[in-house]
Parts: structure tokens; sequence; C-alpha cells
């Protein structure tokens, strides 16, 4: 098995038919005069989309553009064996670019009508969606179209977020209609957090294929996806930060001083553990995110934590009711210490297919 992308040698997403079964997303800036969104808008509105966050950035989606509908593929090139066997984590980042594009459409004046998992024969097609105008979006969709430039990952220590019990009440609103539920943990819950995070990790320290499988996808410069070496942390910060994927340290620094995580910690959850599901928590996180950066909050989406059986029940645990958790996220308040440069994205024409001219 490949630990990294190689080239597919052609195209192997074939031509796809009209979805049945539509589900509405709606915003706008600039109102829409044409029937469907031309190439430039499909363009733009993807290459926003393109900053929705994934596993190690691998940015494991496909799409193809036919003129009139827009599909999106799981890209199999992108897989990750040893971190992500299931593809759990895979799908959970194309259901972030997913909606991180149709809050992109939103923006831009057009409805989304989105039918997911439209092919049985296909399980890597994920979804299709048909367009109409639409000249009165609901308020919040273009604040959060507005923060996909500003999100990132932030896996320095943080303040505790103010105010949170009335922000958590509005990210569980947003994560309700994807069939997720969201918990803020409390306070006391974060020791044993911290060890099944520590135990997720030990899991893989002798692990050779994981350990290759992570240094193919972190510490590089001047490439256009993986984790680059600005985004990691030192030893130094990593251990003032206990909830926590294991990377790569960074060299020595100590950025946010003497500062101790005061993250509150949120876990999104489902009833079951089915590719849907997983496809929608992505979704489901992508409009949490979105929201928290709108609010000016700092976030950082943890999947380590709930892929291993052990360190999972942990987090099911937790839970103030039964279900499958799927991602833990910090929330806090970054320190006015400055934003760090953008993560990498690749170019637009290595992830969307144009097929035919309208």
């Amino acid at each position: 098995m490949t630990i990294g992308p190689h080239d597919r040698g052609g195209s192997p997403y074939p031509a796809v038919t009209e979805p049945d079964h539509p589900d509405v997303m709606t915003a706008m800036d600039h109102v829409a005069t044409t029937p469907i969104p031309d190439r430039p808008a499909v363009q733009a509105a993807l290459r926003l989309a393109g900053r929705a966050p994934s596993i190690h950035n691998t940015q494991p989606w496909h799409w193809v553009f036919d003129g009139g509908r827009l599909h999106l593929f799981a890209d199999l090139d992108r897989v990750l064996p040893a971190a992500d066997p299931r593809n759990r984590q895979q799908l959970i980042s194309c259901g972030a670019v997913l909606h991180h594009a149709r809050t992109a459409f939103a923006a831009a004046g057009w409805h989304t009508d989105t039918e997911r998992f439209p092919d049985p024969h296909r399980p890597d097609h994920l979804a299709a969606i048909e367009f109409r105008p639409w000249p009165d979006p609901p308020a919040g969709v273009p604040r959060r179209a507005h923060a996909i430039a500003e999100r990132y990952s932030d896996r320095l220590p943080m303040l505790a977020p103010p105010e949170f019990d009335t922000t958590a009440r509005a990210l569980r609103r947003l994560a309700e209609p994807h069939d997720v539920d969201l918990d803020v943990l409390p306070e006391e819950s974060r020791p044993r957090l911290a060890a099944a995070s520590e135990q997720a990790a030990a899991a893989h320290r002798e692990d050779l294929f994981y350990q290759q499988e992570l240094a193919w996808w972190t510490g590089h410069s001047d490439v256009a996806e993986g984790v680059p070496e600005t985004a990691l942390v030192s030893a130094e910060e990593a251990t003032r930060t206990d909830i926590a994927r294991s990377f790569p340290t960074a060299p020595h620094s100590a950025r946010r001083g003497a500062l101790a995580d005061a993250a509150r910690l949120v876990v999104l959850s489902c009833a079951t553990d089915t590719r849907e599901l997983w496809l929608q928590t992505g979704e489901a996180l992508s409009a949490v995110l979105l929201e928290c950066a709108a609010a000016g909050l700092s976030t950082c989406a943890l999947t380590h934590v709930t892929e291993s059986g052990i360190a999972r029940r942990t987090v099911a645990e937790l839970l103030p009711h039964p279900a499958v958790p799927q991602v833990v996220i910090r929330i806090g308040l970054a320190p006015d210490d400055g934003r760090p440069a953008p993560t990498p994205r690749r170019p637009l024409d290595d992830c969307l297919e144009l097929r035919s001219e309208q």
C-alpha cells in the first residue's frame, strides 16, 4: 500500500447521473442571475472551499463539474492506511470540504441541492450538487463564508473562551441538522481525556508503518499538502497542550510563554457508526469550526482519540448519553500573538475536473 499520493494515470471518475433527493443550503453576497454558476464561479467557490481541514492536510477529495452539476468524490490515492484504516477520517475530511463548498456557493447566491452517496455502485461518489439562484440567505451563512479564510488549526495552548455556554448553544444548533450531537465536556473530565489521547499516541510510537506514513505527510516545506513545519509545535509547547495528536516536533520555541491549555473540549458524536454519518460529521464539523472562527475563537479538531478502540470508549464514557464519538474539538481564545502562515493547499486543477463547456 502506498504511503503518499501517486499519479493515477487518467481520471477514475466516470460520467455521473442526476441526483434525485435534494438537501438545501442557501446564502448570497452577489445575487446570481444565471440558472447555474459559470466556470469561474465554480472555480472561485471551490478554491475557497479547499481551505477545509483534513487529516494530515491530505485534502483527500476530488471534484467533477459537468457543466450543470457538481460531484464530490473521495480521492482514493490519498488514504492513510495506518492512521485511518477504515477511511473514517477521510470521509469526515470530505464532509468538511462539502460543507465549505456549499457555504461558499451560498455566499455567492447559489442554492445547493445535495444528494449524498448518489451512486450505490460507486462508494467513493460522495455527493452530487445541483444549483438554483437564491436571493435571500440566512444571515449567518455569509459570516461563516467569510470565516473560511480566517480559520486555522491552533495546536498551541489557548485561553478559555468567554461566555462559552452561549457559544455552545449556537454550535449545538448548527450540528443538529446533520444528525450530529455536540456535547461540552466538563472540566473534570480533562485528565481522563488527556490519558486517552496519550494512550492513542503511545499505541503508534513503535508502529513503523504509522511513523513512515506520518513522516511522509508532516514537517516538509515547499509542498502543497501535508502539515508543514510551521504548523507544528515544539516539545516544550506540546507539554502545555495535554490533549493533542502526536506529530514530529518543531525546532525549539516557547510561544505563548507559560500558558497552559484552557480550551474547552467539545465532542461531536452520532447515534451509530456509518459512512453516511462520517460524511455528515464532517459537515457538522465545518459548521462548528466556521462559526467559532467568525466569533473570533481558535479551534483544533482531533480525530485520533476517536479512532482507537480504548480511547474511543473512554470518550464515549464521558458523554452524558449513549453515542459514538467522532471528533473532539478544542475551542479557546488565542492570545494576540499573530496568526500563523496559512497551511498549503493543492492547486485547484489537481482536484477539479471540468468536463464540458457551458
